[in-house]
């Protein structure tokens, strides 16, 4: 893949994971030495990174991430447009315990007391970079992941079942990591021309010789 390919083409890969092959560790330590060259606000670097392949600990992570997958639709009306993407995501959910590794984001601190947008977007902000790195460095390997937050209902609970220390220490995401089933590589859809998108020099102010 050239860079275009890589980035365009990469997705959240749920029903593709290969359940069933192993993900050698080499390549899991290389995408991660990847993750660690995101930027990040003032360089501080923030993020940690958690691998499980035990199969008991996986056992009691998917038991946890059902229940806040469950949680999280819990009322909720689902648009018909929307259908497909949770039908997969309860496919993963069902299935998270028999993915090869599971590999938890997290970042060093809490989020601030003061929720503004700005002390917010700076403490996310300095990790999801690594997150993003961390996949596309997978997908050029042929393995696949997908971003999952879902386990967040049960932070506390996973902390003490890993040991990682949640007054000091916040996990951002949980990212099931796989060999990649055969399949077609259709390209990413997006519901939304990029035209429709931007603002020129001001809140939804298009450019008509935008092309």
């Amino acid at each position: 893949m050239n860079g275009r390919e890589l980035l365009t083409a990469t997705r959240s890969y749920r029903r593709r994971l290969d359940l069933n092959r192993p993900v050698a560790r080499q390549d899991l330590l290389d995408c991660l030495e990847i993750a660690a060259y995101a930027p990040s606000g003032t360089n501080r670097q923030p993020w940690r990174f958690v691998v499980v392949t035990d199969p008991e600990l996986k056992r009691q992570i998917g038991a946890y991430y059902r229940k806040g997958f469950a949680a999280n639709l819990d009322g909720r009306a689902i648009p018909s447009e929307l259908r497909p993407d949770i039908n997969s995501g309860q496919y993963l959910a069902d299935h998270m315990h028999e993915v090869p590794a599971l590999v938890l984001v997290c970042s060093v601190g809490r989020p601030p007391e003061e929720l503004s947008a700005r002390r917010l977007a700076s403490f996310y902000g300095s990790v999801y970079p690594a997150v993003w790195n961390f996949m596309l460095a997978l997908r050029e390997r042929g393995l696949g992941s997908t971003l999952t937050t879902a386990h967040l209902f049960y932070e506390r609970e996973i902390g003490e079942l890993l040991g990682i220390p949640c007054d000091e220490v916040t996990q951002v995401a949980l990212l099931p990591v796989a060999h990649l089933l055969p399949g077609a590589e259709n390209p990413v859809r997006r519901r939304t021309p990029v035209t429709e998108l931007i603002g020129w020099d001001g809140w939804q102010r298009p450019d008509e010789d935008v092309r």
